[in-house]
């Protein structure tokens, strides 16, 4: 069952990472789906950062940057496959 946790606030094309404010964890190796606009897509979080520093698990309330595979916008919804 999917469950939303987060949604993306910004979304940098020139290096593909998307901004997400986390309403729940997230760790590495979690598979995510962002749904929003014409967009829906899975993929496995390889690897995630918080201000710059690599981090395994992220928060709630956390504001975590990862690359994505496909272009993504403010306002997307980030669920847990």
């Amino acid at each position: 069952m999917e469950k939303q946790i987060g949604e993306v606030s910004h979304f940098f094309g020139n290096i593909g990472v998307a901004i997400i404010d986390l309403s729940e964890e997230l760790e590495i190796g979690d598979k995510i789906r962002f749904l929003g606009g014409e967009t829906d897509f899975e993929q496995e979080v390889k690897s995630m950062e918080i201000d710059h520093e690599k981090v395994d698990r992220a928060s709630r309330g956390s504001s975590v940057g990862i690359k994505t595979k496909e272009k993504v916008r403010e306002g997307y919804k980030v669920y847990k496959v």
